[in-house]
């Protein structure tokens, strides 16, 4: 394994981590952006405007549209190159993310969310690419934890700093703000970024079709299984301001401070589980087993909190915990998963095939988005807003279960694809 990836990637450079870097810092902004709309309106002048139901459905456009990015954002990534590829979706996710200081009803919200979602959805393809494109196989699962652990820093820091922006400057500067962070990435990545001399040659190969993709197990079933384990970190951060604010009482302000718990705790599962992955191919473990394991593992860590959470939740802090670790094993499970398609697919088909798995995040947030806003807002008016949000606990939880079934027992091994590679291969000879 490691004479492969030697022969491969030769001596690997130092400038990956700069790299990889770059991505981390997008994933940051991709959850800044993505994640200030659900704060700013949980309480206050926004909270008025967007009851709970159409919250779920602001939602639900959010991820149709992610759900519709994937399905072509890999394949465009694949073609134009990480470089250019990854600057188009900044400024796509960017620009819409401005244009949330310019619009008041939920239908106008539910529009611009369906844009941040068309954009957004390239973050991790391109990152994918880039991480498949710098790093040899036995770091992958290291540098996607490093990259997607901006995903959970992205969390940590929006609810204080949304909190400050907001309550200083109000809500609509606040949209304005964070859009100049966006540019500003954009701006330095343009000018620093390149393909690695080694992998320029692969990362252009042929294109393979999403027909053939969609005709590999692998896909069928990577695909699914992310239609149940996705929406189960965006339960976590698409509701805990709501849940706070509903069953706890929280200002905006609270939430600002308390909030940043759970993602501490879910930040600490990219590195632990990209590098407990490493740590047992070292140990002897095929790495076809070992990412296997580690996804299983980081499900289970996923569901249980969730279906323990009715029965053990009795203070704020219980249920920060709750969400906290269920966060673990999300980033714990993506840092692993990220890696996957590198290891199986060639790399000119990366970012392709995690943007074919990812119309299964965009379904299953949709759909999960929309019964959650649903069931809270019935539940909630028949009971309560706590047995409400116990509904929803035990939710996440099965579907959680769900998903780890099908990795385990339907997606089959996680081995190169021959016949992939004898695709990509005949075109090179041609």
């Amino acid at each position: 394994m490691n004479n492969l990836s030697l022969e491969t990637f030769g001596k690997p450079s130092k400038m990956r981590w700069v790299m990889v870097g770059m991505a981390f810092l997008a994933t940051v902004l991709n959850y800044v952006h993505r994640l200030s709309f659900n704060y700013l309106s949980a309480d206050g002048e926004l909270r008025q405007l967007i009851p709970d139901s159409a919250f779920g459905y602001i939602g639900t456009a959010f991820f149709v549209a992610y759900m519709i990015s994937n399905a072509f954002s890999g394949f465009v990534i694949d073609k134009l190159g990480t470089r250019l590829g990854y600057s188009l979706c900044m400024a796509f996710w960017t620009t819409a993310g401005l244009f949330h200081a310019f619009v008041v009803t939920p239908f106008q919200f539910g529009l611009v969310r369906f844009f941040l979602g068309i954009g957004e959805a390239g973050n991790w393809p391109a990152a994918l690419k880039l991480t498949s494109e710098w790093f040899p196989p036995h770091e992958r699962s290291t540098a996607s934890g490093i990259f997607n652990s901006g995903a959970a820093l992205g969390a940590i820091i929006v609810p204080p700093l949304v909190a400050f922006l907001g309550i200083e400057y109000g809500w609509r500067m606040t949209f304005i703000i964070l859009a100049a962070m966006g540019y500003l990435w954009l701006a330095v990545f343009w000018f620093i970024y390149y393909t690695p001399e080694h992998s320029v040659k692969e990362s252009k190969a042929r294109i393979i079709p999403a027909k053939i993709l969609f005709k590999t197990r692998f896909v069928r079933m990577f695909t699914l299984s992310k239609f149940f384990l996705d929406p189960v970190w965006y339960f976590v951060t698409f509701w805990i301001g709501r849940y706070l604010v509903d069953v706890h009482h929280y200002s905006l302000k609270q939430i600002g401070w308390y909030a940043i718990l759970p993602f501490l705790i879910a930040d600490v599962g990219n590195l632990i589980g990209g590098y407990f992955t490493q740590f047992i191919i070292k140990q002897g473990m095929p790495i076809h087993k070992a990412r296997k394991f580690s996804i299983c593992l980081s499900a289970a860590i996923m569901a249980i909190p969730l279906l323990a959470a009715p029965f053990i939740i009795n203070t704020p802090m219980t249920a920060l915990i709750v969400f906290g670790i269920a966060g673990f094993g999300y980033t714990s499970y993506t840092s692993n998963s990220l890696a996957t398609p590198a290891d199986i697919v060639p790399k000119s088909a990366a970012a392709s095939v995690w943007g074919l798995g990812c119309i299964g995040t965009g379904l299953g947030g949709a759909v999960f988005q929309a019964l959650s806003g649903e069931t809270l807002s019935i539940v909630s008016k028949s009971s309560d807003y706590n047995t409400g949000y116990n509904y929803l606990f035990f939710m996440f939880g099965i579907s959680a279960v769900i998903g780890l079934f099908i990795v385990w027992f339907l997606m089959g091994p996680l081995t190169k694809n021959e016949q992939l590679h004898a695709y990509v291969a005949a075109e090179t000879k041609e």
